[in-house]
């Protein structure tokens, strides 16, 4: 999942591929105290950490593991969606 705004394209880390690296630009809050992306921020998913993928399930789907830090945690491709990239140069 893209998206566009103006010449700006965020990338998100369900779309991000194996042994990718970027750095979280955000968390989408999908509705008022959306506990999905609480709980990813409490696990450390904020702006300025960087995440790489390390795995994805068969044939690419669920779940994806991502690092981040020292950490891997799975998730599901629909919490993954909700995590805003910048690509590492």
């Amino acid at each position: 999942m893209h998206t566009h705004r103006g010449t700006e394209l965020m990338l998100y880390l369900d779309t991000l591929p194996k042994g990718g690296h970027a750095v979280i630009e955000k968390v989408e809050q999908r509705a008022p105290l959306d506990p999905i992306a609480t709980r990813l921020g409490e696990l450390g998913f904020v702006p300025g950490e960087a995440v790489q993928v390390v795995a994805t399930g068969p044939m690419g789907r669920d779940p994806i593991t991502v690092r981040l830090g020292t950490s891997r945690f799975a998730l599901r491709r629909g919490e993954a969606a909700r995590v805003g990239l910048r690509t590492v140069s």
